[in-house]
């Protein structure tokens, strides 16, 4: 990981660390498809219209043309007209048009999950990179949405976050309901504002953010310490409820968001105990949430910011009167994977796919090594030929920089043993019966 990137932003693995990525990717879908959620794959590309109709995002989208264009096509797509191309910044408002184009073929609720690359042109930092993985999932309904799935990404989240080599996490969840109701309770009628500001908690600390909501949105100093107030409190059970009524502001939005926020929290205490809190701090950024929010955080690695987010969205995706609401939460997995690799809290047990070299007797012997392969691989394990007969010194040292586990021998007579290179122990063996342990027959990834 002190490699330095040719490209500042656009991550390369090692094989080995590619390894680590690939079970990441491989538990997530496991886990997603165990929830019955369908894989789907969008274009890379939306037009400039379709991206920035919700958030302020327009700053981090990197736009598309060719080289050599039609004379003003690139200066549109420099202006950013709205029919210009440009790449996804997120997984979210494509899966939006997605759904609107193709909802005369879809059976709704529908729930996808996505594994792709998006692209946002931010600064290079660890856990930010301009070019990187997302794994979303997603239920979306036509017309309505029940309010029960907010609570079950949430669950499938935890569960799937549980299932990696990574430390322990929080899914700090808050709804946007309770929180623009609080705001239209003490007199703040720019809600968006509001939150925009409070998103900021963090990143300023609160006298910054106080000072935002008097300049910028007209708040007294006391409307300003009641929003601080709020986003205040976090709890670990359904606490939070006593402490917002606490603060005696009254409004039927604040309730609803009350009521749903509880739902969420008290399944996660029941079914994923010590992974979710109430915190009435987030916000999410991006206009297009509608109630449930959420942020993850890694426990001990809190500055490495969001590893998962997402929420509930009621109006993101449309199609004349009919609406398709949804709800769904986005994993960085570059991000978390870049972590994985820089702390060293995971790692792959080999370099290499490979269990088997078959080394050459003489370079006639390469046929019948081959045949062996075969007969290794038609049981599942991955088997390398090696390409000359050099001495058995030097292919077991191939094999041993490799990071390959066992060397085959085949004598002139036909007769086979295999040695394992860690223990230097070297057996009989026949290639249409042996096979490695089951923790030598596939790469494995554990926690350091």
């Amino acid at each position: 990981m002190a490699r330095t990137a040719s490209l500042s932003g656009f991550p390369e693995w090692l094989p080995e660390e590619r390894l680590v990525e690939l079970h990441v990717l491989d538990t997530l879908r496991r886990v997603f498809e165990l929830h019955g959620f369908s894989s789907i794959e969008t274009r890379a590309v939306e037009t400039v219209g379709q991206l920035l109709r919700k958030g302020e995002i327009d700053k981090e989208v990197y736009g598309l043309s060719r080289l050599q264009d039609d004379e003003g096509e690139d200066a549109k797509a420099a202006k950013g007209d709205h029919h210009s191309l440009a790449l996804h910044f997120d997984l979210t408002v494509p899966f939006a048009r997605y759904v609107v184009e193709n909802a005369g073929y879809l059976a709704f609720p529908f729930r996808r999950y996505q594994i792709q690359k998006v692209w946002r042109g931010e600064r290079p930092q660890e856990g930010r990179a301009r070019e990187f993985t997302q794994a979303d999932i997603d239920v979306v309904g036509d017309g309505e949405l029940p309010f029960r799935y907010d609570v079950e990404i949430a669950l499938v989240i935890a569960e799937a976050l549980n299932a990696l080599p990574i430390p322990d996490f929080r899914l700090r969840i808050n709804n946007r309901k309770l929180a623009e109701g609080f705001y239209r309770g003490i007199g703040l009628t720019d809600t968006a504002g509001v939150l925009r500001s409070i998103d900021k908690l963090e990143k300023i600390g609160p006298a910054r953010v106080a000072d935002l909501l008097k300049t910028e949105l007209g708040a007294t100093e006391e409307q300003a310490q009641l929003a601080l107030s709020l986003a205040g409190i976090r709890t670990e059970d359904t606490s939070f409820v006593e402490k917002v009524r606490a603060l005696g502001v009254k409004d039927d939005l604040l309730e609803e968001g009350l009521n749903e926020l509880e739902q969420v929290i008290a399944a996660a205490v029941q079914r994923a105990p010590g992974k979710v809190v109430a915190d009435l701090s987030i916000a999410r950024g991006l206009d297009y949430y509608t109630g449930t929010v959420v942020e993850t955080v890694l426990v001990g690695h809190e500055q490495l910011g969001s590893i998962c987010s997402g929420g509930r969205y009621d109006a993101l995706a449309s199609k004349g009167n009919r609406k398709f609401p949804g709800v769904g939460l986005s994993i960085g997995v570059t991000r978390l994977v870049s972590r994985i690799l820089s702390q060293d809290l995971a790692r792959a047990s080999r370099s290499v796919p490979t269990a088997v070299l078959v080394a050459l007797n003489n370079d006639d012997s390469w046929d019948a090594a081959q045949d062996v392969a075969a007969q290794l691989r038609s049981r599942g394990i991955s088997t390398e030929v090696a390409a000359k007969a050099e001495k058995f010194g030097k292919q077991i040292k191939f094999a041993d920089r490799r990071g390959i586990p066992f060397v085959w021998f085949t004598d002139d007579d036909g007769k086979h043993q295999v040695k394992d290179l860690r223990s230097g122990e070297q057996t009989d063996a026949d290639p249409a019966t042996w096979t490695p342990s089951e923790e030598d027959l596939h790469v494995r990834v554990t926690k350091a």
